[in-house]
């Protein structure tokens, strides 16, 4: 057996010891049986060796910042980009940006963590944190992946809801059922899952390119306010810091760092910089679409609701103001859009709550354990008859809380060169990591006292 092909069936069975199906095929038939991931990993071992380039080469690498990117397009984002368009028109597309270039370096680190290390953030923080921190991080890291599944859980439940008029119980019911469908893909090998959430992604994507031709969008005054700064009053700058500050997401960067670590197998440090340039540029393509879709949320609830409708702020309300302003076909694709939003990203969110639990405690549990454990929140919110939107909000109060520890300990393993060797952070890329850290941390807190009804000096 070669040595390239010996990597790879070493990667091949790490891949396979992580997945947290029960009856996921043996690596023997990932292997032999010229699977997607098979024929993945076959097409990266001829880039790294010179046999291969251009575009094919570029697709081959392709798919963990995909699966990351659709935290930066799940419900909790439509809530707020809404809210964002209807109140304040196009004023605040430069925030979608600025959120958006954060959201790459850290994205960026994460990726960079797994494929110098060969381990992901969950397991880093095992090995270098004292046992009752890790623990502890454990805990949070679970109640936040809980409160990440929430949001996207009933996002989709609700776009189902309204889009083929069932109960909202009904169509949490069938939101749980599809993405278990779909996370069993996960048997298969990683490629698989990554074609699906692609395909999901470039159906959000593709609603809304319908939608820009549907509603009326000022292009000049969007592309204004896409690079000029401006905050009407404070209210705006409320709504400006929950955007930045609810834009990072702490199970996308424990993922991303768990998607690359063993996805392509590396033999010395000069292929290992390799996959990380093809990683880097993933993450800009793909976060800039994220991006790219956020504007269009933005412009499209700015083009129908910020004239006549600007107390628009919830999904619901969206939904049936659309209807009679762009007509029921552009109603139709807006709630489209949130249920593949909301079934993709519930998939990815327990995917993450698999890898955080297996990287901080090497426990595993049955994917349908993990898919039901996950749900049991949204439904207990939902049969006390509690507001479904007020419920995603709260979700972010709780992921604000949780987002300094991944954060922060992917600043500090990234920056060591005993943990990262020739790929430790720059100083450069050090400090800038600092300064989005800084910045994303202090508008966490402006966002928690924002929804407690905290008054902040200065704003109110």
């Amino acid at each position: 057996m070669s040595e390239s092909l010996a990597k790879s069936k070493f990667a091949r069975s790490k891949l396979a010891g992580s997945n947290p199906g029960n009856d996921a095929p043996t690596t023997e038939a990932i292997a032999d049986g010229g699977s997607l991931t098979a024929r993945t990993i076959a097409a990266t071992n001829d880039v790294l060796a010179g046999r291969r380039g251009g575009v094919r080469a570029m697709l081959a690498f392709s798919g963990p910042a995909v699966i990351a990117s659709i935290a930066y397009m799940d419900p909790g984002n439509y809530a707020t980009n809404i809210q964002a368009g209807a109140k304040y028109g196009y004023d605040l597309l430069w925030v979608v940006v600025v959120a958006n270039l954060i959201a790459m370096l850290f994205q960026a680190l994460s990726a960079k963590l797994g494929i110098a290390t060969g381990k992901n953030l969950a397991e880093m923080c095992r090995e270098q944190f004292p046992r009752p921190v890790v623990w502890a991080m454990w805990v949070v890291s679970e109640v936040a992946a809980m409160a990440t599944d929430l949001a996207e859980f009933l996002g989709g439940a609700i776009g189902l809801s309204l889009l083929f008029h069932l109960p909202l119980l009904a169509g949490m019911v069938v939101t749980g059922i599809v993405t278990y469908g779909i996370l069993m893909f996960q048997g298969f090998g990683f490629r698989p899952i990554e074609l699906i959430i692609g395909s999901m992604v470039a159906l959000i994507g593709l609603c809304y390119v319908v939608e820009m031709f549907v509603a009326p969008v000022d292009w000049l005054s969007a592309a204004v306010h896409t690079v000029v700064p401006q905050i009407a009053d404070g209210e705006a700058l409320l709504l400006a810091v929950g955007i930045i500050g609810a834009t990072v997401m702490p199970h996308a960067v424990y993922l991303h760092s768990g998607l690359t670590q063993a996805r392509t197998p590396v033999r010395n440090d000069g292929e290992r910089r390799q996959v990380l340039r093809f990683s880097n540029r993933e993450v800009i393509v793909a976060l800039t679409f994220a991006g790219l879709v956020n504007m269009a949320m933005v412009m499209m609830a700015s083009s129908a609701f910020h004239a006549g409708h600007s107390d628009v702020a919830e999904i619901e309300t969206a939904y049936h103001t659309l209807t009679p302003l762009l007509g029921a076909g552009a109603a139709g694709v807006f709630l489209l859009s949130l249920i593949v939003s909301g079934v993709s990203s519930s998939t990815v969110g327990t995917m993450a709550g698999q890898m955080i639990m297996q990287g901080f405690v090497e426990f595993k549990i049955p994917i349908w354990v993990r898919r039901l454990v996950t749900m049991v929140p949204a439904f207990v919110v939902v049969g006390l008859g509690a507001n479904a939107t007020h419920a995603l909000v709260i979700s972010q109060v709780v992921l604000s809380m949780a987002l300094p520890l991944p954060v922060i300990s992917l600043l500090i393993f990234t920056r060591r060169t005993d943990i990262m060797g020739q790929f430790a952070n720059s100083r450069l890329t050090h400090w800038a990591a600092v300064v989005g850290t800084t910045v994303v941390l202090m508008l966490n807190v402006f966002l928690i006292l924002q929804i407690l009804g905290v008054p902040i000096p200065g704003l109110i």
